[in-house]
């Protein structure tokens, strides 16, 4: 009979069902607010800066792609570089490639 009686009894920790949902729902968007603020507005601050690296990318400047070349801008297009990598060794890649400029 006693054991009955503490089956139906509320829970006094989380306040009963409507509670139990308020939290969810608050602990949910605690959640989704960590996630942005350390994954989703960095990667966006870099991509940022990148564009703009990008678009600050002029001819004769020594850079490295991303795939680890490492060479003097001869052109810019749009969309592409040519990189003089040797004497009179010259190769177009992908504007997106240029990973950083080069120390001298």
């Amino acid at each position: 009979m006693m054991s009955e009686a503490y089956a139906m009894g509320t829970n006094p920790i989380g306040g009963g069902q409507g509670g139990s949902q308020y939290m969810s729902i608050v602990m949910l968007v605690a959640i989704v607010g960590i996630f942005y603020f350390l994954m989703i507005r960095p990667q966006q601050k870099r991509a940022k800066e990148h564009k703009n690296f990008l678009e600050s990318l002029k001819k004769g400047d020594k850079v490295i792609t991303s795939g680890g070349l490492y060479g003097t801008i001869t052109g810019i297009t749009d969309d592409a570089i040519t990189i003089e990598i040797a004497e009179k060794v010259r190769v177009k890649v992908e504007k997106g490639t240029v990973a950083t400029l080069q120390r001298t």
